[in-house]
């Protein structure tokens, strides 16, 4: 009897787009940056946050 194992890499895929997609509008950054950052910290939100903000240009910087 075989059994049929779903293909859990298409559902991580689909996941990490939303967490891309919901980065990108709460932080203002582009989804590059933010694929960087979710390889880099995982689903650590506090942190991704913190890092994505020091991403953004201040306004005094330009």
């Amino acid at each position: 009897m075989s059994v049929n194992k779903s293909n859990d890499s298409s559902r991580v895929i689909k996941g990490q787009e939303l967490e891309i997609d919901h980065l990108t509008q709460v932080a203002s950054i582009t989804p590059k940056q933010a694929r960087r950052l979710l390889q880099k910290h995982g689903a650590d939100w506090p942190k991704l946050k913190q890092e994505a903000e020091a991403l953004i240009p201040k306004t005094d910087d330009i």
